[in-house]
């Protein structure tokens, strides 16, 4: 996600559906040892609520219903899922009132208390360990009413709606296993009125006009995050295309100005290229399906969206950095929140290494001007950028001091052996998770120094970093 201090709501709609909602899982033994209620959270001390235990979810099918008049949503979601112990009840992270659940072909029992976006589901007979499961959750509600954690996310207009917000976006509009450690594949179905377009991650499959309205459908090759899941509905103009074999395809806007209109789309365009490039120093794009989506609504920020991100009117380095993400951020996501930096500081980074082999200013010129523009009592140097609390995970250190400890890194233990470091994390880690111990370690393995000092200063010890040659300079 680009630099952005205030999330803000908006209110959408969606879709209707036509899911047939069979069990994914039958004659399974019963349960002989005994069964215990799922936890309601994943195991985040930032957001203890987030994700939830004793599940693992493979695949999300939503089918939603947008209307634009009272921005009022609607659908079905059928979650495959697998047990991972003994269940009497599981929870998912859901906002919208819920009209009924089925869990393997049989009516479930549930309770939901909104508040603290948690959905506990009790099956008519308890989940054994590994048992696989298709969960079929009904549910009708307005999502602009709803928020969590200080997040109001509906972002919408009488005209346009898109998903787009971190650390959470999912329970607005699907019930979701809503932490970064538990991926799935994504099949978005949306429904909407007759002259909209709806665009989502992955590659389009299916489109279905019906009377006064028109269906789309979307899918995702490879697993993601829910808070990466997005659809958008709107008038847009769309172009694509291959490249290198890759295909891609870009939106825009019809609701911006038509200056903007044009801006966004040659922008929207550089994204192959840019793609290409990235892959030229971070190793093969982590995804079958590349992109990128204008918006006329304001969310004061951009939001890397897994295979097609999300922007307002931007900018050349912001496109860089959400495109960044796809390495750093959603093939390689984070263990825990507290490990955003990892995110955050590596696609800020790639700004800059872009900016430097594009004609730019040099990355370590830049790395020595903001050490000296900001002096020792700055809290650009006072947060923990390891562990900067859940308020502050997207607080302006944790991006720019985030890149320069990379800057840092690349001119203490050089190119070849940096380099390295940044392919081997995207590859080893593609798909999967990790933390700043994790990174560490590697960048020690890879270089065959000790980084204790280095990364203590750098990130975790509240000071201004000292100019030497250890620490980068």
């Amino acid at each position: 996600m680009s630099s952005r201090w205030v999330r803000r709501g908006a209110t959408a709609a969606f879709v209707l559906a036509l899911v047939t909602g069979s069990a994914a899982a039958t004659g399974v033994e019963p349960v002989t040892e005994s069964a215990v209620k799922g936890g309601p959270g994943i195991g985040d001390p930032y957001f203890p609520l987030d994700g939830n235990g004793g599940i693992n979810v493979v695949r999300y099918r939503i089918y939603d219903t947008y209307r634009f008049g009272d921005r009022h949503l609607s659908g079905r979601t059928r979650i495959t899922l697998k047990a991972t112990q003994n269940l009497s009840t599981f929870n998912l992270d859901f906002l919208l009132p819920v009209r009924s659940v089925v869990v393997a072909g049989r009516k479930a029992s549930f309770d939901q208390t909104s508040r603290h976006h948690e959905l506990v589901v009790k099956p008519a007979q308890p989940l054994k360990t590994g048992q696989k499961v298709d969960v079929v959750v009904r549910y009708a509600g307005f999502p602009g009413r709803f928020g969590y954690w200080g997040e109001h996310n509906w972002l919408a207009s009488g005209r346009e709606v898109v998903t787009m917000n971190q650390p959470h976006m999912a329970p607005w509009w699907f019930p979701a296993n809503d932490h970064p450690q538990d991926k799935a594949y994504m099949d978005i179905t949306v429904t909407v009125p007759r002259g909209k377009k709806v665009i989502a991650n992955g590659r389009r499959v299916g489109r279905w006009v019906h009377g006064q309205h028109v269906t789309y459908r979307w899918k995702a090759d490879e697993p993601m995050v829910p808070y990466l899941a997005f659809f958008a509905a709107g008038q847009f103009a769309v172009a694509q295309g291959t490249r290198d074999g890759l295909p891609w395809l870009v939106a825009v806007s019809r609701q911006l100005s038509s200056g903007a209109q044009e801006q966004s789309m040659r922008l929207m365009k550089r994204t192959p290229g840019i793609v290409a490039w990235l892959a030229s120093v971070l190793g093969p794009y982590p995804f079958s399906q590349t992109g990128g989506l204008v918006t006329s609504l304001e969310p004061g920020f951009a939001l890397e969206n897994q295979t097609r991100p999300t922007y307002q009117v931007t900018s050349l380095s912001t496109v860089v950095h959400e495109l960044a993400h796809q390495w750093f951020g959603d093939s390689v996501s984070v263990h825990q929140w507290r490990d955003i930096w990892l995110n955050e500081g590596f696609a800020t980074f790639m700004e800059q290494a872009y900016a430097e082999a594009h004609g730019g200013q040099d990355a370590q010129e830049w790395l020595e001007g903001m050490w000296s523009a900001y002096g020792a009592n700055d809290s650009l140097w006072t947060l923990d950028i390891a562990d900067p609390g859940p308020h502050q995970i997207f607080a302006a250190p944790v991006y720019y001091r985030g890149a320069m400890t990379l800057q840092a890194l690349r001119h203490r233990i050089g190119e070849d052996d940096f380099w390295t470091t940044l392919r081997t994390w995207a590859s080893d880690r593609a798909n999967r998770n990790g933390s700043t111990e994790d990174f560490t370690a590697l960048v020690e393995q890879i270089s065959g120094e000790d980084l204790t000092a280095f990364f203590d200063a750098w990130l975790t010890t509240g000071t201004k970093p000292a100019h030497t040659t250890d620490n980068g300079f």
